[in-house]
């Protein structure tokens, strides 16, 4: 292990770094929940597909960033959970100082999962109303619709008409 691993002002001045960025994803994941949210009551698909993409990004270097952060916590020797991260920061920042912006992250974070759950309610709710149309269409319920065979594949449980094929 190099050196500047166990040096705990280089640990807390790139844990003040990794939470800054946390803050910015975290911040850019809010709005894009919120623009989500807006483009699903416009049932614009291009406009949804272009916000999904875009909130897909994030999580991923949200998910990136965490795992950056878990290494970093296992090189330092702690555990690469929650709990590691803590002790990591009594090693490496015993007044305090990143306390403040941890849970700012840890708030943030619950702020963009009450949006993201809001959303999906939003979309369970178009999802219902699609499978209630389906069913007036083809005469099967939602129920038959879920239900895969051990291939894959979902089979129906009673003949029906096909309408059209993909």
């Amino acid at each position: 292990m190099d050196s500047t691993a166990m040096d705990p002002d280089v640990c807390r001045e790139h844990l003040a770094e990794v939470l800054a960025e946390e803050v910015t994803l975290l911040s850019e994941l809010h709005g894009l929940l919120e623009r989500e949210f807006e483009v699903l009551a416009s049932k614009d698909p291009v406009a949804l597909e272009k916000a999904i993409l875009a909130r897909q990004e994030r999580v991923g270097a949200l998910a990136r960033l965490e795992e950056h952060r878990r290494s970093f916590c296992s090189l330092h020797g702690y555990s690469p959970d929650y709990a590691g991260l803590e002790k990591l920061l009594v090693w490496c920042d015993p007044r305090g100082t990143l306390v403040s912006r941890l849970r700012e992250c840890a708030q943030r974070a619950a702020d963009c999962r009450d949006l993201n759950d809001r959303n999906g309610k939003v979309v369970a709710t178009k999802l219902k109303r699609v499978e209630g149309l389906l069913e007036a269409l083809t005469g099967r319920p939602p129920a038959t619709a879920d239900t895969y065979s051990a291939n894959g594949s979902t089979a129906p449980t009673r003949p029906g008409r096909v309408l059209g094929a993909a």
